[in-house]
This record gives C-alpha cells, structure tokens and sequence, in this order.
C-alpha cells in the first residue's frame, strides 16, 4: 500500500465576511484568503478585511490576495487587517516580488500565483524568492476564481522550485484525487465553495475539508 499524502495547508479563499472564516476554520481550514482588488465579486476593502481577520486566530494563516497592487498599499493593508501572507496574484515579475519582500519585511510570508496552462513547464519559476507558489488555472481576461481545473501533471513541473499551493477547480468532489495526484504541500478553494459570489456555502465548505482528511 502506498503512502498517504495530506496536504499541510488548508486554504479557503475569497472569504468576505466573520461568519464564513468561523465557520471554514472551525471545519479545518488553516488558512483563509480575502481578495484586496476590487473588480472581482469578492473583494473586501482593508476595513471589511479587519473585521474578518478578527475572527482568525493564530496559527491559522490570514492571507491578503492583491493584483498589481502598489508596495506601499499591501504594507499598510497587511497592517491594518493584521495579514501574514502576502499572495500576489497579478502578473508580477520577480523584481516586483523582491521589492514587495522589501516592504512588508520578512515576518510575512510571500507567495506567487502562477496561471498554469497548454506550454507550462516551470520555466521561470527559479527567478523568484518566494515562499510558495499558488498554481491556478490560466484563462484570459481573470485573475482566478474562475471554478476551472488544469491539467494536475503540469502542477508537478513547479514542485523542484519551492512549496506548491494547487488551486482552481477544486471542491470536495476532487481535491483528494488532486491531492494524490500532485502532492502538493497546500490546497486552495474558492468560487466552488460558494452560494453566490462572496458567500460561502457551510456544506460545500465542509465536504471540501473533510476530503482533506
């Protein structure tokens, strides 16, 4: 019989409100996701955020999701919402990655989301200093949430450049397939996750954790 592989990190992502985070990290999520860029239906501004963020205890990792945001604007939303991960999410080089790095200081750990699609072969990812990569699904004109899985193998060419958080497409129907297949050292959901864009649903919340275990 094979080795068992849990993912460590538990990622629920585009959460806008207290009742939600409760509600994931008390079904094992260890990590909640709040999106700081305003065109997706699940924004929240630094204030909503600060309120969530509230309601998320250590360990239990808060991470800010910012597109193409200025350095200046993440260090005081990281402040203000009391953020501890950084995930850039935008088309951000590694320069940029570095001067984030510079700004918020090395307490806060940076991740990069990575669009995965037809062609990905890791290629690139050497640049960066980061600490994990968020592998997403690639589809013009979004920058995630779109609800649509890639192909698992490419997710496997990224893991010889750091940890690989597997994202896009998941819920509780597949995320242990996933799981399996890539051996990623975390896990995120978003827009399968929900009732409508921005609310949670408890149950579809729950099956996701508990194919987790």
């Amino acid at each position: 019989m094979g080795v068992r592989w849990q993912a460590e990190l538990r990622k629920v992502c585009g959460v806008t409100r207290a009742v939600d985070a409760v509600h994931a990290v008390g079904a094992g999520a260890n990590a909640i996701g709040m999106v700081f860029y305003s065109p997706s239906p699940r924004s929240v501004t630094v204030a909503s955020a600060r309120q969530v963020a509230r309601y998320v205890p250590d360990p239990v990792r808060r991470v800010g999701v910012f597109v193409g945001a200025q350095p200046k604007f993440i260090a005081s939303a990281i402040h203000r919402a009391r953020i501890n991960v950084v995930q850039l999410h935008g088309d951000e080089t590694a320069e940029e990655c570095g001067t984030v790095r510079r700004e918020v200081g090395d307490a806060v750990e940076i991740w990069k989301a990575i669009r995965v699609g037809p062609g990905f072969d890791g290629a690139g990812l050497s640049e960066y200093r980061v600490d994990a990569f968020l592998l997403d699904t690639a589809k013009t004109g979004a920058y995630g949430g779109t609800g649509e899985a890639f192909p698992w193998n490419l997710a496997v060419l990224a893991k010889p450049y750091g940890r690989i958080v597997l994202a896009g497409g998941l819920d509780g129907a597949n995320v242990a397939e996933a799981v399996r297949a890539v051996r990623p050292w975390g896990v995120d959901s978003s827009s399968l996750l929900e009732e409508r864009p921005g609310i949670k649903d408890p149950k579809k919340v729950a099956r996701y954790l508990d194919a987790l275990r």
